[in-house]
């Protein structure tokens, strides 16, 4: 059985970390003058994009290392996230994500979603994946590097597929589209969740 206590060379926790690190860069790069542009996201800014994610972050310690409910958690991440200093706001949350998953033991839990009960293996799953695509948002919307790393895109289509159709019907995202012919690993992955890339 895979050694899941919590140790922070444990496979699925290095993604977790390199995930963030991606994300973190891309949020690092934005200028000050793109935080309203427009992202792959209907509807969403790179402000919205970034509130979104860092929102989710700052979950993971009260899911994981609290075992809390959604209802009992309420609206407490519902809003403006990023306050004055969004980059600031992003690191303190993505610190607390990393953290809450490296505790020992982490990984072992139950962790109590909108759907119901799941392990915290499947949710940090869920996590890096949401990290790795919307990395491909933001760098889309700020004019960055939209090449993402190979291990990591490989392991998000792993972690989707076998959901993707319920991803669409959630409205959260797009329906799946057609790759074109002879279509690289990421493009696929990107097509999955609706994006055209």
């Amino acid at each position: 059985m895979a050694d899941t206590t919590g140790k922070a060379g444990h496979p699925l926790l290095a993604r977790h970390s390199a995930a963030l690190e991606l994300f973190t860069d891309r949020v690092h790069a934005v200028r000050a003058d793109q935080w309203d542009a427009r992202t792959p996201c209907t509807d969403w800014s790179v402000s919205d994009l970034v509130n979104h994610l860092t929102a989710e972050q700052l979950w993971v310690p009260s899911l994981v290392r609290d075992g809390a409910t959604i209802a009992s958690v309420g609206d407490a991440f519902d809003g403006d996230m990023l306050g004055p200093d969004p980059v600031a706001s992003w690191d303190t949350a993505a610190a607390a994500s990393r953290g809450a998953f490296q505790e020992p033991g982490a990984l072992d839990r139950t962790v109590h979603l909108s759907f119901g009960d799941t392990s915290a293996v499947f949710y940090c799953g869920q996590m890096i994946s949401d990290l790795v695509v919307h990395a491909w948002d933001l760098s889309r919307a700020i004019g960055a590097d939209e090449k993402l790393p190979d291990d990591l895109v490989a392991f998000s289509v792993r972690e989707i597929t076998p959901y993707a159709a319920d991803l669409a019907k959630s409205g959260l995202f797009a329906p799946a589209v057609e790759p074109p012919d002879g279509a690289d690993v990421q493009t696929k992955l990107l097509s999955l969740l609706g994006r055209r890339v």
